[in-house]
């Protein structure tokens, strides 16, 4: 009896063992599955958190979008005084749940864009913060390697690099690597383009790749660039500007030099050739080429970038800066020589602005180079029919915007180039969409360039 009292008793005190440990070890896994619980909904709090701060940054971008699409020079938030600039966040009913903060960075000198930084938090996570910005934009006529109000011919030896647009039509025998675009479904092709007054589609030829023609686009508005050669005028007589009078001769000649400066001569004489235009079959005698020259004054490249001239201009050098010369009513600029950059970075930006032509002139260079910006608001870009005056190369580095009809060669019935230029290339510089030269038109409607998040 005595050994079964004794197992029962053994027995006893092992179930009691057994329920102490078991109770305990139930409530550890309790605790620790509670614990991860919590740890679990912690984390998944903080990171909706997070994703809440960074939608409340994202905000605060497009507010500022919002808010340069109706003040499109307010880089102070309406303010007046320097940021940061702190708004609430509301949730959809209307209840503050948040803060975004914006520093604001005025596009720098030369340039059009915009640079917006936003921070957002929750206030009630306040540590938890996320940072976005952005780069805003306006995109200049400068875009386009070449941009023309009318017609335009493009032969089988030339090549365009860069986007392309005509409000006109556009016979396409060249090469393209961009968009190809006219504003017209249909237009008459003319005998100078070597068609003889019969109706074409918008865009046509044995060029390519007609991958990238496309027709009818949205015209392009010339009559809004009209105003900008004043601006340039008034420019050029304030505080860092260059401004020049008439000659009282034939014009001034601008020559850029890699120093940093430019050296203007008055063109005393000229020499005149027999020639023809386009739109006119009687030949003329443009007296257009510089012969002989006055002294010289040196000039430092304006720091607001302006240079106006009351006269025909001829320009040639090296330029190092970024200026932009423009004309008299009623007056042409002449590409003298060769135009070249110091580095073609961006820092180094030439633009030509004339109310009439932007021409070259008989005695240019046989290989020619040109990094500019050209732009003839109310004539064209072209050099005259010069009989029996042929040249080998044209290469333009920047962008060509012409109103009127432009040409740099003449062909034959049959396609042969028989005056001007043989070979041309015309090359989009891609520094001159958001940094076009100074007082070169621009856009109206800001566009993302570029969005990150900030570490």
């Amino acid at each position: 009896m005595k050994l079964v009292f004794k197992n029962l008793n053994n027995r006893g005190n092992i179930l009691m063992f057994v329920m102490v440990f078991g109770a305990i070890a139930f409530s550890m896994i309790v605790i620790g599955v509670a614990g991860y619980a919590i740890s679990e909904n912690g984390a998944s709090n903080y990171k909706h958190n997070r994703e809440m701060a960074f939608q409340i940054a994202e905000a605060g971008i497009n507010y500022y979008r919002w808010h340069l699409a109706h003040n499109k020079t307010d880089y102070q938030d309406g303010t007046g005084v320097s940021g940061p600039y702190v708004h609430v966040y509301e949730d959809k009913d209307g209840n503050p749940i948040g803060h975004f903060s914006l520093n604001i960075t005025p596009p720098p000198n030369g340039s059009t864009v915009v640079t917006v930084s936003s921070t957002g938090w929750l206030d009630s996570q306040p540590n938890s913060k996320r940072t976005l910005k952005a780069r805003l934009g306006f995109p200049a006529l400068t875009d386009y390697a070449f941009l023309t109000n009318g017609d335009v011919w493009i032969g089988n030896n030339e090549s365009i690099s860069g986007k392309f647009h005509a409000n006109g039509g556009i016979r396409f025998d060249g090469t393209g690597n961009a968009p190809i675009t006219s504003a017209v479904p249909t237009y008459l092709c003319k005998v100078y383009h070597g068609c003889g007054n019969q109706t074409k589609p918008g865009i046509w030829g044995q060029g390519g790749p007609q991958t990238y023609w496309s027709f009818p686009a949205p015209a392009q508005d010339f009559s809004a660039i009209t105003a900008n050669l004043a601006q340039i005028k008034t420019g050029s007589q304030q505080a860092g500007g260059v401004y020049i009078s008439s000659s009282g001769k034939q014009g001034w000649r601008l020559q850029f030099l890699s120093n940093g400066t430019f050296k203007a001569y008055k063109v005393n004489t000229t020499n005149c050739y027999k020639a023809k235009d386009v739109n006119n079959n009687n030949y003329f005698w443009p007296c257009i080429d510089a012969a002989t020259y006055g002294a010289a004054t040196t000039y430092n490249m304006p720091t607001n970038g302006y240079i106006y001239v009351e006269d025909m201009v001829w320009v040639d050098g090296t330029v190092n800066g970024r200026a932009t010369v423009g004309v008299a009513t009623g007056k042409s600029i002449l590409i003298n020589g060769n135009i070249l950059y110091t580095a073609k970075d961006g820092n180094h930006v030439l633009g030509l602005m004339a109310e009439q032509n932007i021409l070259i002139p008989h005695d240019s260079l046989d290989s020619l180079e040109i990094d500019a910006a050209l732009l003839a608001q109310n004539g064209a870009a072209k050099r005259y029919y010069y009989p029996g005056d042929m040249k080998t190369s044209l290469i333009i580095y920047g962008s060509v915007i012409s109103n009127g009809l432009w040409t740099w060669s003449w062909v034959s019935g049959g396609g042969a180039v028989v005056s001007g230029y043989k070979n041309t290339n015309s090359t989009y510089d891609a520094n001159l969409t958001y940094g076009p030269p100074p007082g070169f038109p621009v856009g109206s409607q800001y566009n993302l360039i570029s969005w990150e998040e900030m570490d």
